[in-house]
């Protein structure tokens, strides 16, 4: 049998601003270990035993291809990446993973894993697919309900009906929104209601019967967007227009919800759900993310440049200055180089609110870091002003900035380490260590490290306007 690991990597991850930022949101964020939340769901499949496991396929937004690529490549696992031209929701997400993965006349089980949940207990995880492969293998459309420890709200949740095959399986009797307090409570107390995880098992071809039963407008759009499409090296890409015209819609409501209902077409399949307990949890807000982290003795956390005095049950991050707490309870504090969060554990659902405030504003701080993410490096924008900007430039080995000009701005380069290929007009210089260049303004110029270790070095721009969209591109390796 063969799994075909399927990452959903579309979201945002508002809430837990300002780490996740909506050109750079949480999927792709160490926040717990070493790895990315998108990295250690990549690894949460690795060993399952008795099947094959197809390298993965993660589907993802245009705007991060080149993050998820490259935190695919130092795994070791390429994978395939598909992008949507634009975001969908999660149905037609699926539809075109499906499509990929029975290009070549296979049909996989697909496992469907949004990027950027947590499971702690992977040996758990492991035991429950290997339970719903089987399952999907044989034509149902499986889910997994988180066993829940408390009656959440911030949850939609599953109720398990009849017994289905195999140890726990349940058919799914019907999906609930998020209740209120005192329904979740009577979930709770029932025994029969579980979270409702966003996992999924299911053939790729039972997947694309079901949808032409339920929802034959997303995938007759998602059919002329596959025959649209293209290879566009390590990327799949898909029909821009006819994708953008796909309505928008989720798996429960497209599928999961329908083949529910007592009264549904003899040719769907099976709707099943299998208990999960493994420490789960989709880190939707700050509060989230303090539980799944371990705590010292007086229930806080702390990352980074941190001290903490007679504080209790908090959590505080640093990327880089020192924060202080002196007698406080339940607070999240976030510090980043361009803004600090300060919030009550109870209200961490509400900092949208504090993102939706700065997109109205046009302020930057709600979509990008001030340290910004390239296919060929990144860049720090160490300080700014009127007319003037300084960043600090890191390009890789082998790396190259596009063949560019501007009209509004000049630049002048100072390499710090490593050995720049500058071409500047009709003119090609290497530059090293403590050396600077000129590029006026319009003139056509390129950067590029043709060495073996990364380029570092300070721009210095001047100009009536900075920002980064005065880019005229001529040549780009990266296609943009």
């Amino acid at each position: 049998m063969i799994i075909q690991p399927v990452i959903l990597s579309g979201g945002s991850g508002t809430r837990l601003w300002p780490l996740s930022r909506e050109k750079y949101p949480k999927q792709l964020l160490p926040l717990i270990g070493e790895d990315s939340l998108l990295q250690a769901t990549v690894r949460r499949v690795e060993g399952i035993a008795g099947v094959e496991l197809a390298a993965p396929m993660v589907v993802c937004n245009e705007e991060y291809r080149f993050v998820i690529a490259e935190q695919l490549r130092v795994m070791g696992k390429p994978g395939t990446v598909v992008l949507e031209p634009k975001g969908r929701n999660t149905a037609p997400a699926l539809t075109i993973a499906a499509q990929a993965a029975s290009a070549n006349g296979a049909d996989p089980v697909l496992l469907v894993m949004p990027a950027d949940h947590v499971i702690i207990d992977k040996a758990a995880f492991q035991a429950v697919v290997r339970q719903g492969a089987a399952l999907a293998a044989g034509g149902a459309v499986v889910t997994f309900g988180i066993t829940p420890d408390a009656p959440e709200t911030g949850y939609g949740y599953i109720q398990a009906g009849a017994a289905f095959e195999g140890d726990g399986a349940k058919r799914i009797a019907r999906f609930v929104e998020k209740p209120d307090l005192a329904t979740a409570e009577g979930y709770l107390a029932e025994g029969n209601y579980l979270w409702n995880s966003g996992l999924f098992m299911v053939r790729a071809s039972v997947w694309l019967a079901a949808l032409k039963v339920c929802r034959p407008d997303i995938l007759e759009a998602c059919d002329k967007a596959w025959a649209e499409g293209k290879n566009d090296g390590e990327f799949v890409r898909v029909g821009k227009e006819a994708f953008a015209a796909c309505p928008s819609d989720s798996i429960d409501y497209a599928v999961m919800e329908r083949i529910a209902k007592p009264d549904a077409a003899a040719a769907l399949p099976a709707g099943v759900v299998i208990p999960l307990s493994a420490g789960w949890s989709d880190v939707g807000a700050w509060e989230a993310l303090w539980k799944a982290l371990p705590k010292d003795a007086n229930g806080n956390v702390a990352q980074g440049d941190v001290l903490l005095h007679d504080s209790t049950n908090t959590l505080a991050l640093s990327e880089g200055r020192l924060i202080a707490c002196v007698g406080v309870n339940d607070l999240v504090i976030v510090e980043t180089a361009d803004a600090i969060l300060v919030a009550h554990k109870d209200k961490t659902q509400d900092v949208k609110k504090i993102v939706d405030s700065l997109k109205a504003a046009g302020r930057s701080e709600g979509q990008i870091h001030r340290k910004v993410f390239r296919p060929w490096g990144w860049y720090d924008s160490v300080d700014n002003g009127a007319r003037f900007q300084v960043k600090r430039i890191v390009v890789k080995p082998g790396a190259a900035l596009s063949l560019q000009m501007h009209h509004h701005r000049a630049e002048h380069w100072i390499v710090v380490s490593g050995t720049a290929k500058v071409t500047k007009g009709d003119t090609t210089i290497l530059m090293s260590e403590n050396e600077s260049t000129y590029i006026p303004l319009g003139t056509t110029h390129r950067l590029e490290n043709p060495g073996r270790v990364d380029l570092e070095m300070i721009e210095v721009q001047s100009g009536s306007y900075l920002g980064e969209d005065d880019i005229v591109r001529f040549e780009d390796v990266y296609g943009r």
